[in-house]
């Protein structure tokens, strides 16, 4: 990009970031600049309206809120006589690097809204409140929580305590946006002797007459030697102090130590100056648990000891994980309210921008950020279990790199060349190799990687250059033009031109292993004028809080199931201007079915934050709720349960779909639930239901109003597996419905699905009095066994869309209409992939779906085998008050269903 187009475009860019801009506008403010740059060329200027017509056209919600009762609102009767200052310049910061009026103008809403839930700083006596914010991964939290900062600065909080992940490069990474977002100086050399040594950053270069205290710095966590050489008691500073330290027990006891002795009012142990603790990462390590390990529980009561060295303090939790423990782990709902560290006092759950490449968009949507369909980013990983098993010893020896690997390592090239064609150059550019917890694992993973992309190098410099013909005779050269064909032929750009910018891409690709032991950093503040193209290998290092700048490929081979880690480790989420298609991630089949279904989990919860704010809930109530949500399981048995340990567990079953896809295979049981399912047909036949009568559905049959008392005695008839999901245990399910069988569960839909045409392979079925063209489902290879059948890899029976069937037109379009109004402002695509529990939402009766499924691999002969039974059931929401259901659970239950966890953290090599 030439100088002058580049000084245009950041002029444009200043003037658009104060305002709404408009296609004509943003035209308009073009011409007027450019009369200072007569070169750049009409075809230009065009270029960088339409890329500022997709830049300033994002928009974002505000989110919901759940606060208690009876605060006392300060924040606009004092507005009046705050100058906000650091907030200003932050603001300008955020419209410098491109954000959009409408976001920056979102942002300054939300911020206040959190702000004004913090307690007046001004405020004598003594005062604590607690509080969360519910945000994406990788979604702009950080950017949230830095404008919290500068304007509660700016009312006159004092203290600034932030606490930024267990990892120092996390620490490090956020201690670098601090400095950049709200003190101005880069704090490494503010604290050095040099002369000349304050290096003026980020928001200080438009204003640095206000300067808070650093008392970290991007090099060097907290430290009561260096604290102490300031001098100064925290009473006595004219601007607020800031800490960013770790999450770590000796880190939280040093500064609690210097605190009590360097602060503390005279005669007293605690201080009085006003404090805002911003707890990022909030669901890890900072929750106290029965059992685990002592430094969890260590921390989490640090942190509180923490909170009460002051008098007047604010505590706010950040999260992307609603699922997080510090919401479940009080055994009532008492406890719970007055559980440590529980955001008692308000949550606030924040909306991404419309351009968040997050779970949603990648694992439930075919549609672009830009409103047209896509194809799903996601590729499988099938060819590692002889090179790199899912599960693996700290001792493995890896010799060579699965083909995938090799492939996604193309593609992470292939992807920079475009971008590069695209006008991308100065962008960073990163690949994620999430593989092993094992750093030994990793470091060899590095070396192997580095190799490849050598043999990479030589070949492109060799041969590179020549013509396409003679240049795909090339091996590797011929392996990367494959790869394009299979990835991004529909880009945009042509192979010649690609291959023209391959040498280019590949030369400062630098591989950097990531973890405690290894010397690699994501320097990326150090390449800011040409960008830095690198591939991130390492593990949890790399699943919490870091930010990889330009992630375009991830190859992600682990094997946790756990909601909140699974979240974390999905670095590839955030926002990816200009080459959203270009993102692709490798994962096993099996992790995509659990990323779904913790998508579609996440999706419910916020909805029902939504539904919970209208009626103004606390945020009790809605711990409560997520407590009760069947989700929760996964997290509570990870850290509530020891070995053997039995648990109860309460789960609430209104507004829940409930299906069955782990399945008893021996042929007693198969032969049993087909007789179950043959026997509800006879039944609904002879009361005057037949479902030969019923309406047509594509290719099955529904009967609407029946009798709850068959859809009973086909549950009590139905061979249940033991290791089935709670929503499916047969005896909660069928309390569940017994307690309301004379009221709101008293009629019901049942549906029994087929396709409507037939191949000379499909399984057809006719033990039902009606003609069946059996649903086709694959077996779940991971973890199926001899008296186990896992329905498909995503552990998915239905097709999406089913609970809309018994629905009228009518209650169609108001459930689609509902989904679209969730956001403000409302979605208007009439293309959107409607979720299905928007229709459960309008539901007036329940709904069984008797699946007779046909179970092989796709164009496998099935006609002449047996079908096997299965059922699902979308429960309405309840107009009573809800007894929730209670299921008794064990560790050896949880570990038969959803596996072993790994360990992230055991002694002699594993990542940090």
């Amino acid at each position: 990009m030439s100088d002058d187009l580049q000084n245009l475009g950041d002029m444009v860019n200043a003037i658009l970031a104060q305002r709404i801009p408009t296609p004509e506008l943003i035209r308009d403010q073009i011409d007027l600049v450019r009369r200072l740059y007569p070169d750049v060329t009409d075809e230009q200027a065009e270029q960088l309206a339409r890329r500022f017509e997709h830049q300033h056209g994002v928009t974002m919600g505000l989110g919901s809120t759940l606060e208690d009762t009876g605060f006392e609102k300060w924040l606009e009767s004092t507005r009046q006589n705050v100058n906000f200052c650091y907030w200003d310049r932050y603001r300008r910061l955020l419209g410098d690097k491109g954000f959009s009026g409408r976001v920056l103008a979102n942002l300054d809403q939300l911020t206040d809204r959190t702000l004004g839930l913090l307690e007046n700083p001004r405020k004598d006596g003594r005062w604590d409140r607690r509080g969360m914010v519910v945000g994406h991964v990788q979604s702009g939290k950080t950017a949230n929580y830095i404008g919290l900062i500068a304007k509660a600065a700016d009312v006159g909080y004092r203290v600034i305590i932030v606490i930024a992940g267990i990892h120092n490069n996390l620490r490090s990474q956020t201690q670098a946006r601090v400095d950049e977002g709200f003190i101005g100086f880069d704090s490494s050399m503010l604290q050095s002797r040099r002369a000349g040594a304050q290096s003026i950053i980020g928001v200080g270069r438009y204003d640095s007459t206000r300067r808070p205290s650093a008392f970290t710095n991007t090099l060097r966590d907290f430290n009561r030697q260096t604290a102490t050489g300031v001098g100064i008691p925290l009473e006595n500073l004219n601007q607020p102090a800031v800490f960013v330290i770790k999450k770590n027990p000796s880190t939280l006891r040093n500064l609690l130590d210097w605190l009590k002795e360097h602060n503390a009012r005279r005669g007293a142990s605690s201080i009085s100056s006003p404090m805002l603790l911003i707890d990022d990462e909030a669901d890890n390590a900072s929750i106290n648990i029965s059992k685990g390990q002592d430094e969890v529980s260590r921390i989490n009561g640090q942190i509180r000891q923490l909170l009460d060295t002051f008098d007047r303090k604010c505590y706010v939790g950040y999260t992307a994980t609603p699922f997080a423990n510090i919401f479940i782990d009080p055994d009532s709902g008492d406890e719970m309210y007055g559980a440590d560290l529980f955001p008692r006092n308000f949550i606030v759950s924040l909306e991404p921008p419309s351009n968040y490449f997050g779970p949603e968009r990648v694992f439930l949507s075919d549609e672009g950020s830009n409103g047209e369909f896509w194809d799903s980013p996601v590729r499988y990983i099938d060819d590692s279990e002889d090179i790199l098993p899912l599960r693996h010893k700290i001792d493995h020896q890896i010799c060579a790199l699965p083909r995938t690997l090799l492939d996604a390592i193309r593609a992470f090239v292939l992807s920079r060349a475009i971008r590069l064609e695209r006008g991308h150059q100065g962008f960073h550019h990163s690949m994620l190799v999430n593989a092993s917890r094992f750093t030994s694992v990793q470091s060899q993973l590095t070396a192997e990687i580095h190799g490849f992309v050598d043999t990479l190098r030589q070949h492109l410099r060799i041969n590179g250059a020549n013509s396409v013909p003679q240049a795909i005779r090339d091996p590797e050269i011929a392996s990367l033009r494959s790869v394009f064909d299979a990835e991004y032929e529909n880009s945009g750009v042509s192979w010649p031109q690609v291959q023209a910018r391959l040498m280019e891409s590949v030369s400062p690709v630098t591989v950097v292993e990531i973890n405690s032991k290894s010397s690699g950093s994501l320097d990326y503040e150090g390449y800011n004028a040409n960008g830095l193209s690198v591939i991130a290998v390492g593990g949890f290092s790399l699943s919490r809080g870091l930010t990889l700048e330009g992630l375009t490929i991830s190859y992600f081979l682990r094997n946790s199931m756990m909601y909140d880690t699974l979240m974390q480790m999905g670095r590839w989420f955030g926002y990816r201007p200009g080459y959203e298609d270009l993102c692709r991630v490798w994962m096993p089949e099996e992790a995509e079915g659990w990323y779904a279904h913790i998508a579609e989990s996440v999706e419910e919860l916020r909805a029902e934050f939504r539904r919970m704010e209208s009626v103004n809930a606390t945020p009790q109530e809605f711990g409560l709720k997520v407590r009760s949500h069947p989700d929760t399981l996964v997290v509570t048995a990870r850290n509530k349960m020891g070995s053997g340990e039995k648990r109860v567990v309460q789960i609430g079953l209104a507004n829940q779909f409930a299906e069955t896809s782990v399945l008893l295979r021996d042929k007693e049981s198969v032969d049993g639930n087909r007789r179950a399912a043959k026997r509800l047909a006879q039944n609904l036949r002879a009361q005057g239901w037949a479902p030969e009568d019923g309406e047509a559905v594509s290719g099955g049959r529904l009967v609407k109003s029946a009798p709850a008392s068959q859809v009973v005695e086909f549950l009590r008839a139905f061979r249940n597996h033991p290791q089935s999901s709670p929503l499916t245990a047969s005896e909660p399910v069928i309390r569940h419905i017994e307690d309301r069988i004379e009221t709101e569960l008293a009629e019901w839909d049942i549906f029994f699905p087929g396709l409507s045409n037939a191949s000379a392979n499909s399984l057809i079925d006719q033990s039902l009095g009606i003609q069946i063209v059996c649903q086709r489902r694959a077996e779940g290879d991971q973890r199926s066994d001899d008296h186990t059948l896992y329905i498909t890899n995503k552990a998915r029976v239905s097709s999406r869309g089913v609970e809309a069937v018994g629905l009228s037109d009518n209650e169609r379009e108001q459930a689609k209409k509902n989904f679209r109004e969730e956001t403000s402002p409302p979605r208007e695509s009439d293309r959107l992939n409607y979720p299905d529990r928007v229709y459960r939402a309008v539901r007036k009766r329940p709904l069984l779906i008797v699946h007779l499924l046909a179970i092989g691999k796709d164009g496998e002969d099935l006609s002449g085998a047996e079908p096997v039974v299965a059922w699902s059931i979308s429960f309405p929401e309840t107009e009573l008050k809800e007894k929730k259901t209670e299921y008794v659970v064990n560790t050896t239950w949880f570990r038969e269903r959803f596996g072993a966890e790994e360990a992230e953290e055991e002694i002699g090599g594993d990542d940090d």
